[in-house]
């Protein structure tokens, strides 16, 4: 394997309805949780961070006269959801798994401690890493940037509905030219929207290099621990 510890972002509405976005659809965190387990079957350890935009978005929502920070809180609660309904998925797979959050839910998930995680991705179980950072203004996208190098993994995978990264939005521009390689710069200067700023920023820091490539092309995960040139790399 090129990868032993990976860090999987996933958007909530990747686990939502296909027409919709919306709830989460137990097909497709099954088929999710099928490649999941593959990997970790091949000796990878697998930490995860989901999104909520499938339940709530909290920028969305403060915009029609919630408080931002309660809306993001809101949020953070949805994430919680689909890594509960994650786990579920992959330990039907015979897969071990521990949700741990930012924030404090004892009776549903650990709270999130870097030792105990690191602990557990050690004895090859998915550690689904929820809530966010635990503070609002900060989207999934940083958390999972924070997580993963706060555990140490080698690469950032950024998981999504497209093959990589694009200038614009292939589905609205057909002469949309895909990527296969940038840095964080050149992200960052073109404004390119894989990632919010701050979680770029991370991981240029700390040179985490982040993968962008489609997990819903069946086994596209294992190419990509693999070593396979998929989607698109960014790196320095």
């Amino acid at each position: 394997m090129s990868y032993q510890r990976i860090l999987l972002k996933l958007s909530g509405e990747a686990l939502g309805d296909p027409s919709s976005g919306h709830g989460i659809d137990p097909e497709t965190a099954a088929k999710f949780a099928q490649q999941i387990a593959r990997v970790v079957g091949l000796g990878v350890e697998v930490a995860l961070v989901c999104g909520g935009g499938n339940i709530l978005r909290g920028a969305e929502f403060s915009r029609l006269g919630g408080h931002r920070a309660n809306a993001d809180y809101m949020g953070m609660l949805g994430t919680v959801i689909n890594a509960l309904a994650l786990s579920d998925a992959i330990e039907q797979q015979g897969v071990e798994t521990r949700v741990m959050t930012a924030l404090e839910i004892r009776q549903v998930a650990e709270p999130f401690v870097r030792r105990r995680a690191d602990a557990h991705l050690s004895r090859g179980r998915v550690v689904l890493l929820a809530a966010g950072t635990g503070n609002p203004f900060f989207t999934t996208d940083t958390a999972a940037a924070l997580r993963a190098n706060e555990l140490e993994c080698e690469v950032l995978l950024k998981a999504t509905k497209v093959d990589g990264v694009y200038s614009a939005d292939p589905k609205k521009d057909p002469s949309a030219t895909r990527f296969d390689e940038l840095t964080y710069m050149e992200v960052l200067e073109r404004g390119l929207r894989v990632m919010d700023g701050t979680a770029i920023t991370l991981c240029m820091e700390n040179d985490l290099p982040v993968v962008v490539f489609d997990l819903f092309q069946e086994g596209n995960l294992e190419r990509v621990v693999r070593g396979e040139a998929l989607g698109t790399r960014i790196r320095s």
